[in-house]
């Protein structure tokens, strides 16, 4: 997929707020920041939105997975994000991202930074009866090496 289709973009979408100088004043203040589609969302599900901090060069959660979409807007610095199949990426702040959850693993979400603190907000949403996030042990990582998009060279 492309990374529009895959995280979202800037352009025009689904609801209201994406912009425009005419009309009332609800129309221009909002802004759309992601349009994520498409999203499966486990019945029943439950979400969590939390705030999450780290300190410079922190490399941020091992590798993981999300038994429902999650959904990330940075509020300052740069994360390093990485799902499983899809290159490296940064994201910096006022920028979005999103993942689909379900068997897919998130390599990365720490601080792109050396230098500075960087905050990001995430929401989850969750299958009933699992955990919101669930760790990925070094045996599967070694099995599913193929599906890992080529590591960026030094």
């Amino acid at each position: 997929m492309s990374e529009n289709s895959q995280h979202g973009h800037d352009g025009h979408g689904h609801g209201h707020g994406t912009g425009g100088e005419d009309g009332p004043s609800w129309t221009r203040a909002a802004k759309m920041l992601q349009d994520a589609s498409p999203i499966t969302v486990p019945e029943g599900a439950s979400a969590m939105t939390i705030h999450v901090e780290w300190e410079p060069g922190d490399p941020g959660t091992p590798p993981h997975r999300h038994s429902g979409p999650a959904f990330g807007y940075v509020i300052r610095g740069a994360v390093r994000f990485e799902l499983e199949g899809e290159p490296e990426r940064v994201v910096e702040a006022g920028g979005t991202f999103w993942e689909p959850g379900g068997d897919v693993i998130h390599y990365q979400d720490g601080n792109a930074l050396t230098d500075a603190k960087t905050e990001f907000v995430v929401t989850m949403m969750c299958a009933p009866g699992k955990p919101m996030l669930e760790l990925v042990d070094e045996e599967e990582l070694k099995q599913r090496a193929h599906l890992r998009a080529p590591r960026p060279t030094a």
